[in-house]
């Protein structure tokens, strides 16, 4: 399967159903009241990290999801039904980013984490809802919200217990091969590696999960050669295997690189638990390297082995090293960091707290916007094809003070006046008590 650890997809959840206008009619029974039931509540996308995956691949192509729309409210008090939820699977270690604020919105690790990415419309009310000892017949209903929408930004970072790190073709994947059951491409020339190999390092009854991943270069941290790449999957591994080629001139220069690519990339990997591997014992030669390695490792204080992994000396005393490494430094309970997207509250009911203020616009064509988050929400659910839709719409303008605002503003009779999508001729002295 093909490696992508960046996507971008688009997500709608479902729009809620309609509220219904509907009188009971029955026989004998010729002035029912009100029965018109309340819509559905519109589906969720909801997306949840499962095991087993380990690429964004699935969304190279599918870019866009959409929940189920919920149903329309009927009579004899009968309630839409719910949209359907759509749960979108991704490889645990997937960070989710909101395009338009750039925010981290979540950061699913462990299986069975799930956020909800956008919330389906709520339902609108039927004439039932609205029925009271002092209106007895309401001739509206509410139509349902539409479903949030937005693009979110998708970024692998693999979760491994051991990451192979060094210069390219230094033989981490021979390595892992030696290690482990992984079968990576292997080849004597740099860069083989171009995405992540993951191989299982099985214990006792322990298994050590241990990423490949492609070779840096000087500057990685700048984005150079596979750079950002290849820094985003070590973040999440809390042990470092360090693979130096013994052959090439200069062992400790190429060790030295990649601890200063580290800790110019930050998120604290010069930190983390470490040891450093020298292979290729095998070749002619590299005597001399192995004693600068080792008397250097020494000083610092940091482990160091030497193994060929092509006929195998040292790979016994290497899984055991890493063994004892892994167990010195279990993985720390997965956390999960949500950010739920911020829900508009409803009004407050006639004598709750206190209103927020409209904020009018004036408009390059000489009209006006009145601008509440919460005003809009409302006036997009009114029906204004029921006959006292307008009535109701009066009445939520003349509560939040709007005319008040328009003509502190300068708006004056005839002027277009823009609430949401919905436009009218702004006429003062006309709001029904």
């Amino acid at each position: 399967m093909k490696f992508i650890d960046l996507a971008r997809i688009m997500v709608k959840a479902g729009r809620g159903g309609n509220g219904a206008l509907s009188f009971r009619r029955e026989k004998f029974i010729p002035k029912g009241g009100p029965d018109g039931a309340d819509g559905g509540r519109g589906g969720d996308v909801i997306l949840e990290a499962v095991g087993g995956l380990v690429t964004l691949a699935d969304f190279e192509f599918n870019k866009r999801f959409q929940a189920g729309h919920a149903g329309h409210g009927g009579g004899a008090m009968q309630t839409g039904a719910n949209g359907e939820h759509l749960r979108i699977f991704l490889p645990c270690g997937t960070l989710v980013r909101d395009e338009a604020t750039g925010r981290i919105v979540a950061d699913l690790v462990e299986p069975g984490q799930t956020f909800v990415a956008a919330k389906g419309g709520r339902g609108g009310r039927g004439n039932a809802h609205f029925a009271s000892s002092v209106r007895r017949a309401p001739r509206f209903a509410e139509k349902g919200d539409p479903g949030e929408e937005r693009t979110l930004l998708l970024e692998l970072k693999l979760i491994a217990d051991v990451g192979l790190v060094g210069f390219p073709n230094a033989g981490k994947s021979s390595i892992l091969a030696a290690i482990s059951g992984a079968r990576p491409k292997i080849a004597g020339y740099p860069f083989t590696t171009l995405s992540p190999n993951l191989g299982v390092l099985a214990v006792d009854d322990q298994q050590i999960v241990v990423a490949d991943v492609p070779g840096l270069i000087e500057g990685a941290h700048e984005a150079k050669g596979l750079g950002l790449h290849f820094l985003r999957h070590v973040e999440r591994t809390r042990v470092l295997v360090h693979v130096v080629d013994l052959s090439e001139p200069d062992v400790l220069g190429n060790w030295r690189i990649v601890r200063n690519e580290f800790e110019a990339y930050g998120a604290d990997l010069t930190g983390r638990p470490c040891l450093v591997v020298g292979n290729k014992t095998d070749l002619p030669g590299v005597d001399e390297n192995v004693a600068l390695l080792e008397e250097e490792m020494e000083r610092l204080g940091v482990p160091c082995l030497f193994v060929s992994a092509l006929t195998g000396e040292g790979i016994p005393a290497l899984i055991g090293a890493i063994v004892d490494l892994v167990r010195l430094h279990p993985r720390p309970e997965g956390t999960v960091s949500l950010a739920e997207p911020l829900d508009v509250q409803e009004l407050p009911r006639r004598g709750g707290g206190r209103l927020e203020p409209v904020e009018i616009r004036r408009l390059n064509d000489g009209g006006f916007r009145v601008e509440h988050q919460n005003l809009e929400r409302s006036v997009r659910r009114i029906d204004f094809d029921q006959e006292d839709a307008m009535v109701k719409f009066a009445r939520l303008l003349k509560r939040l003070k709007v005319e008040e605002a328009l003509e502190e503003a300068g708006a004056r009779e005839g002027d277009k006046v823009m609430i949401g999508e919905v436009e009218f001729d702004f006429q003062p002295d006309k709001i029904i008590d």
